[in-house]
Formats: structure tokens, sequence, C-alpha cells
């Protein structure tokens, strides 16, 4: 009875609920446990359907690693499909903003930036911040 009154709480709490089945774009690096305390983006991309983003995205990425802050990239197989999940590791907001910055310095960049744009139909950036169990601190 118990469980039963626990399961009619959560659904007046739930909203809504969608489920992604996500495979690993293999230019990323691997997702791997990091020394905290760190902040998390996670940018989400639904792109138009069959743009090409797997080539562009890989010319991105190299612009992005100097501080190490990429931490993964993954495509939709099952569920909404053309969807782009990017997470990105910070110390902070203030961190935050001046690598995004300072891609903008880098030759190559806007130009990388013109050709992913329109392959997109909506964007979404989450800051999260990892639980003490997390291996991504």
């Amino acid at each position: 009875q118990e469980y039963l009154d626990f399961r009619k709480e959560r659904s007046r709490m739930l909203l809504s609920r969608r489920n992604q089945l996500l495979l690993e774009f293999s230019f990323w690096n691997e997702p791997l446990p990091r020394q905290g305390p760190n902040i998390y983006e996670l940018r989400t991309y639904k792109l138009k359907v069959s743009s090409h983003w797997g080539a562009k995205g890989a010319r991105a990425i190299k612009y992005r690693q100097e501080n190490q802050e990429a931490v993964g990239g993954f495509f939709s197989q099952i569920g909404e499909l053309y969807v782009v999940h990017h997470l990105w590791a910070y110390k902070d907001l203030q961190s935050r903003e001046e690598t995004r910055n300072a891609a903008w310095t880098k030759r190559g960049w806007d130009e990388n930036v013109y050709y992913t744009v329109p392959l997109i139909r909506t964007m979404e950036s989450r800051i999260m911040i990892p639980l003490k169990i997390s291996p991504l601190q």
C-alpha cells in the first residue's frame, strides 16, 4: 500500500516524461571521471531532417578541446530523431563564458558556426551541478 501511495503522489509531480536511446559520436572523447568541483552544460540541438551534422560537428569540436571542457556528444537513435546532445564541463559560469568567447578568436570558428547554424531547428542549454556520488565532479 505504501508503494501505491507513493506512485499516486509521484504522479501529481510528474508533468511529462520522454525517453531516448543515444549513441556517442565517434569523434568525441569518452566521458571520463573529472576532478571537481565542476558545473556541466547540456546543450541540446534539434536538427532539420536530413542534416549532415556529424561531419560539421567533428570539425567544430576541435576548436573546443584546448581546455578539455568537452565531455561527450550523443545523437538520438530511438525517441525523437535528429536530436544531438553536447555535454561540457566548466569550473564555473565565469569560465564557461571565457571559454565560449575564446572560441570566437580562433581562426575558422566563425565559418564553422556559419555552416552549422542553418542545420538547427531549436537549441536548449541547461546548467547542471553533479551529485556528490557522480564520477563527473
